[in-house]
């Protein structure tokens, strides 16, 4: 009698969020890394772009593995600057919760998740800073200039992702 066989490991479900308003200025960057990414698709990998609105993130997010997330900002940093955040184990900095153009932003979805237990086990948060987020604008050049280096950090996350692997360390700007 031979041994069972091991089930073969569960693919990762990995989700990539791109967030924002294509009509408010640089708020569309998410949107924008988003459209990049589905270009040239990854195996494993859901796109969706959304307006991030709410708690539809919570059912967006429900069966997924890995999250990965991009937003635009406004901290007072460059426009442009790049943040990245894991936060399944700790909260985003108190500035992220006070900058959303959403009513109900992605900081308070992610504590809201937090608080009710359900985060995915992976999320990741890249935050690009933004300098216009007026009405009928699009992106600002500073915002336009860094989506190339946003795309290829995020390829490079997501590729670790689908691989098993752990997501990057050593981005600008990290919370662990």
């Amino acid at each position: 009698m031979t041994a069972p066989t091991p089930p073969l490991p569960r693919p990762s479900r990995v989700l990539v969020l791109g967030v924002g308003n294509a009509s408010r200025g640089d708020d569309g960057v998410g949107l924008v890394v988003a459209q990049h990414l589905r270009e040239d698709p990854l195996d494993g990998v859901t796109i969706v772009l959304t307006a991030g609105e709410g708690t539809g993130l919570l059912a967006l997010w429900q069966d997924s593995d890995a999250v990965v997330l991009v937003d635009a900002v406004w901290t007072g940093a460059r426009p442009g600057t790049l943040h990245r955040f894991e936060v399944g184990t700790h909260p985003l900095p108190a500035m992220f919760s006070r900058v959303s153009t959403h009513a109900f932003g992605v900081a308070e979805v992610i504590e809201l998740a937090r608080a009710l237990r359900q985060l995915p086990p992976v999320l990741v948060v890249y935050g690009v800073e933004g300098a216009t987020f007026e009405m009928g604008a699009g992106l600002s050049a500073a915002v336009a200039a860094v989506v190339p280096q946003v795309v290829a950090r995020m390829r490079q996350e997501l590729l670790a992702l689908t691989a098993g692997k752990c997501g990057l360390c050593n981005e600008v700007s990290h919370h662990a």
